[in-house]
């Protein structure tokens, strides 16, 4: 009988015994590794290390006990890539390298690989080898570029220590005397990589590892580091790097996969694995990391490509040039006052003082945007020792700061510059609250701060539309600076704008009008899309907030500006063309034009043709255009779509649809809509009435902006034909929808938040407005058309619009009568639509297109 505390004895799989425990053997190795996972130890390099060290125990014993079975002498094992550098998360493969003299036979070394890597395989631990002798090693580095990379973090496991060192040694040197030729293929690959999986700091669901500023990349920047020829700037670098790795190997233990895909499931069990409040917690701590990379790798590929023109010069050229003496020092061209460009780069001049000169950084900054150049690492180093402008800023000051804002495209790198010395929450406090913050929005292609430079750098390009340029890159920048703040992002930036123009010295009147601009800054595009235009209500209700012809100028840019920077969903040129419209409108009414009641709209040529058809024939008429037009930089329609400058391809077909003022238009249009699969991205209705005595009563008109799922494009006359027997009520469009979601279920992702339903109080003294927000998905617009006329009221008009995967819709809606319905019975109108709406997210599958 054995006695307690005796270990169990058992094979290794190469016929020794040992503890049944024993790391050595793989049920041992596996049981330590999960302890060593599952244990209270917090994640982190320790971790890491403890982890590289008890795989590199169990694989020394494998390969020992290989080596007595097989005979083969000379011979290593060698960990490369992650595993070499010790960054073994919890589900990284195995990156090895079995290195033998070449003097053993094949059939031994093949024996020997098979008794190392099938324990590993019957593990489930995914592998990455290979066996080489240090010439074959060699050789497929020279025509491998990743083959190279992963040797220069060669480590030896096992083995014969003096073989992996000549190999290592080898492999440095071959880095070093081709770093000519490899450095610019590994800065082409580290580019190629960031085309095809993004940026890391504004991807809602980043990879930790291939996206732009992820570990990667900070493996590339050790590769150049080990060339010697240049060298990432250290600051945060080393933290930024563990940041990544910690993460990732929160996301392994959460998921139980080998992943680097943050994905939005995902977070919140990784932010709670790492301590952290949330998962916007944890994504901005991403995000500075991969900011703190991205900066350092464009730093360091400068400098690269810097040195490698240099060495370029031949060098007879060189004493040509110099008469064999000394090189002279390189030209330094004066840019500003302190500021001077040497060698491509924005440098201090050998007279600046920067520690007495509290305006420097600024006119560097200002300086290097305005000649589309990058500021040396090392100026902004010395900017950083700058005193704090006093309060309020000098004129030079703010002026040099505007400039910065108004040099267009160049303001990011140098805004990136000074931001990873902390000078611009020197400069702005408040935007401290903002940096890194992500937005959780589908619409928003960037971070909020990011969010904020590429406003100003497109407000830039509006700057000859405005009479004071100056207000409106400043209120570019600090439109969302409320969203570091609870509640309403655009009524406590108002506060926080004004208190910081009035920092910046504008006066007081000049700090009321950017004030007013960031708690204004959605009014025109969110009336303009959601409002009706020839109500006079919404006419007075936008002019009595902005007050000022002047004011107005500015918000419309702004409206712009804010609107491209914010991503291909925010802009089109129909959405262009309201806003437009309501500002012309609005400037009329502060001029002094009446704003004179509400009239039945007198519709187009193309409108009135339709509609006298519809009269004539009693039933529906529709058209149907697909327009081509070119496309410039983010000004894409809603459809979407990759396109480069000036491309030209469809931005959405238009659809326009006349009918006689009856019940069920809404619901049966976009039923038939939804039937062919065809996206509403925008929409209007409207009653109109014909000039002259054309028919009886008026004709309901609708213009639909919308883009094809898949497949074809309809046919105008099969629309009518399924639009007509809606109408009469021979088609259920109901049982339709349902029979072929039933047939063709889609998957759903992260639950979108509910639909809400609310009634806009004064937004019109003729209607009801009802405002939907819901989650996009088919046959939607159906079901609230449907759901308003089991409700017993009328559309009138209608404002629909699709951002991204949610809907924005509003209704004016009226009683049978024709008149605005009572506060109670439009509340309780909301509510049961609120409620179909959500009974109906509940039971049908999401997908954009409705």
């Amino acid at each position: 009988m054995q006695s307690p505390g005796t270990p169990t004895t058992g094979t290794d799989g190469q016929g020794r015994t040992g503890p049944a425990d024993s790391p050595a053997r793989p049920e041992g190795y596996a049981a330590a590794r999960l302890r060593l996972l599952t244990g209270t130890d917090p994640l982190g390099p320790p971790r890491r290390a403890a982890l590289a060290g008890l795989t590199d125990q169990w694989l020394a014993e494998l390969f020992g006990a290989a080596c007595r079975a097989t005979g083969v002498g000379r011979a290593a094992l060698v960990a490369v890539g992650g595993y070499g550098r010790g960054e073994l998360s919890p589900r990284s493969d195995l990156d090895l390298l079995l290195l033998h003299d070449g003097n053993a036979g094949a059939g031994a070394v093949a024996t020997l690989a098979d008794r190392i890597w099938y324990p590993v395989w019957d593990l489930g631990i995914a592998l990455d080898h290979s066996v080489r002798t240090p010439g074959e090693a060699r050789t497929t580095a020279t025509d491998d570029l990743k083959v190279h990379l992963g040797l220069l973090d060669a480590r030896p496991v096992a083995g014969d220590l003096g073989l992996v060192a000549s190999l290592r040694t080898a492999a440095l040197a071959d880095w070093r005397n081709r770093a000519a030729k490899r450095l610019p293929e590994l800065d082409e690959l580290c580019r190629e990589r960031a085309v095809r999986q993004g940026d890391l700091r504004f991807l809602l669901e980043p990879d930790l590892k291939e996206a732009r500023g992820g570990l990667r990349d900070a493996t590339a920047l050790r590769a150049v580091a080990a060339s010697w020829l240049a060298d990432a700037p250290r600051a945060g670098l080393a933290e930024a790097r563990r940041v990544l790795l910690d993460t990732r190997d929160a996301l392994h233990l959460t998921t139980g996969r080998a992943t680097d895909r943050l994905a939005l499931q995902e977070q919140d069990q990784v932010a709670t694995e790492l301590d952290l409040f949330d998962a916007d917690a944890l994504l901005r701590r991403v995000y500075e990391a991969a900011g703190t990379i991205a900066y350092a790798a464009d730093v360091t590929w400068r400098e690269v490509h810097r040195v490698l023109r240099a060495r370029a010069v031949r060098p007879r050229l060189r004493t040509l040039l110099t008469g064999g003496a000394r090189r002279p020092d390189p030209e330094r061209t004066p840019l500003a006052d302190g500021v001077v460009e040497q060698d491509g780069e924005v440098v201090l001049a050998r007279s600046a003082r920067p520690e007495k000169d509290p305006v420097l950084p600024l006119r560097a900054a200002s300086a290097a945007a305005q000649c589309g150049l990058p500021l040396s690492p090392h100026a902004v180093r010395r900017l950083a020792a700058a005193p704090p402008l006093p309060v309020p800023w000098p004129a030079e000051a703010r002026e040099e700061f505007v400039t910065l804002l108004g040099a267009g495209e160049p303001t990011v790198a140098v805004w990136e510059a000074l931001e990873a010395e902390g000078l611009i929450s020197r400069l702005l406090p408040d935007w401290e609250r903002v940096r890194c913050r992500p937005q959780r929005n589908a619409v928003h292609v960037w971070t909020v701060d990011r969010h904020l430079v590429q406003t100003a750098v497109r407000a830039a390009a509006l700057t000859r539309r405005v009479g004071r340029p100056d207000l409106l890159l400043v209120a570019a920048l600090l439109h969302d600076i409320g969203k570091g703040w609870p509640g309403d992002h655009s009524v406590a930036g108002e506060t926080i704008a004004r208190d910081v123009v009035a920092r910046m010295g504008f006066d007081r009147a000049d700090a009321a009008v950017v004030a007013a601009l960031v708690r204004h800054h959605l009014l025109l595009v969110r009336t303009a899309t959601r409002r009706d235009l020839d109500d006079p209500a919404t006419v007075r209700a936008v002019a009595n907030a902005v007050r000022t012809t002047g004011t107005l100028e500015l918000l419309h840019a702004l409206s712009e500006a804010d609107a491209l920077a914010t991503g291909p969903a925010a802009w089109s040129t129909w959405r262009a063309s309201l806003v437009a419209d309501l500002t012309a409108r609005v400037g009329a009414a502060l001029e002094g034009a009446p704003v004179e009641p509400s009239r039945p709209p007198v519709p187009g040529a193309e409108q009135e043709r339709l509609a006298i058809e519809a009269l004539r024939t009693g039933g529906p008429v529709l058209a149907l255009h697909a327009p081509q037009q070119p496309r410039e930089g983010n000004e894409d329609d809603h459809a979407g779509g990759a396109s480069g400058d000036g491309a030209v391809e469809p931005v959405g077909v238009e659809l326009v649809v006349a009918v006689p003022d009856r019940p069920g238009v809404l619901p049966a249009v976009a039923g038939v809509l939804a039937l062919h699969r065809l996206t509403v991205r925008a929409a209007d209705l409207r009653a109109v009435e014909l000039p002259g005595a054309v028919g009886p009563g008026p004709v309901l008109v609708l213009n639909w902006r919308v883009a094809v799922a898949y497949g074809s494009l309809p046919q105008a006359a099969r629309l009518r034909a399924d639009l007509v027997r809606a109408l009469d009520g021979t088609l259920d469009i109901r049982a339709k929808l349902a029979e072929r979601d039933a047939a063709h279920p889609r998957r759903r992702g992260v639950r979108p938040p509910p639909p809400k339903v609310t009634v806009a109080p004064a937004a019109s003294r003729r209607a009801t407005v009802i405002e939907v927000r819901a989650p996009d998905a088919p046959g939607l617009l159906h079901r609230i058309g449907h759901a308003l006329e089991d409700a017993g009221v009328r559309v009138r008009s209608a404002r629909v619009s699709t951002l991204g995967a949610n809907a924005v819709d509003a209704f004016y809606v009226t009683a049978a009568d024709g008149a605005p319905l009572p506060e109670p019975t439009a509340a309780a109108l909301a509510l049961s639509l609120q409620t179909s709406l959500e009974a109906a997210l509940d039971t049908s599958p999401e997908s954009a297109g409705r």
